[in-house]
C-alpha cells in the first residue's frame, strides 16, 4: 500500500519520515470552516477527515492518505493561526503562565479503510516577556502554527515548564499513535 500524506507541513512530512515511513506528499485546498456549536475538543478530528475526503477521489486503489489538523485550545477557545505581528503577540501574551491543550486529528483513509483518533497533550508555559515574544515572533515568523508557536524552535526550549503527552503531537503530529495505527493497517 502507498502512503500520501495529505499536508503541506515541513514538520509532519519530517516526522513521517522519521517513522521510516516512504510516502507521497499530496495537498488539496479544503474548506477548514467548522460550526461555532461544534465542542473545541472535536474539531481537529473533524478536520482532519474533511482534509482526507477531499484527497479521496484521487486516491489510486492502493494508496491510503493521512490527514491531520491540530489545534491550540485555552479556556475553551481555539487559539488559530495568526493573521498579523499583533495578533501573534495578543496570543502568545494569553498564553503566558498558562496551561493549554493541544489536540491533533489525525484520519487515515482510502475506500475501504477509515481511521480517525486524536492525541491531546497539556502544555504549560512560563512567564513570557513583551520582549521574549517579539524576538520569538521576529526571528521565528510563526504565523503558520495553531497558538503562534512551534514548540520545536526556541520558545517552547526556552519556555515550556511542564508538558503532559506526548511531544510530537504539539508538533503537530502524534509519532507514536499514527506508528501504532499504520503498523496495524499494513501488516
Amino acid at each position: 500500500m502507498k502512503l500520501i500524506l495529505g499536508s503541506g507541513s515541513p514538520r509532519r512530512k519530517e516526522l513521517l519520515a522519521g517513522l521510516g515511513f516512504e510516502f507521497e506528499v499530496r495537498t488539496k485546498d479544503t474548506d477548514e470552516s467548522f460550526s461555532n456549536e461544534m465542542p473545541v475538543e472535536e474539531v481537529p478530528t473533524y478536520l482532519a477527515k474533511k482534509k482526507a475526503l477531499a484527497l479521496l477521489p484521487d486516491l489510486n486503489e492502493n494508496e491510503l492518505v493521512i490527514c491531520a489538523d491540530t489545534v491550540v485550545i485555552l479556556n475553551n477557545e481555539i487559539l488559530g493561526k495568526p493573521e498579523s505581528k499583533e495578533q501573534a503577540i495578543e496570543m502568545l501574551q494569553t498564553l503566558s503562565n498558562q496551561q493549554h491543550i493541544v489536540i491533533t486529528g489525525v484520519c487515515i483513509l482510502n475506500n475501504q479503510i477509515d481511521r480517525i483518533f486524536s492525541e491531546r497533550t497539556e502544555v504549560t508555559f512560563g512567564d513570557l516577556s513583551i520582549e521574549e515574544i517579539e524576538h520569538y515572533i521576529d526571528t521565528h515568523k510563526p504565523f503558520d502554527k495553531a497558538g503562534s508557536y512551534g514548540v520545536q524552535e526556541w520558545l517552547g526550549y526556552a519556555k515550556v515548564s511542564h508538558m503532559n503527552g506526548t511531544y510530537t503531537n504539539v508538533m503537530g503530529f502524534p509519532t507514536n499513535k499514527v506508528y501504532a495505527v499504520l503498523k496495524e493497517i499494513l501488516s
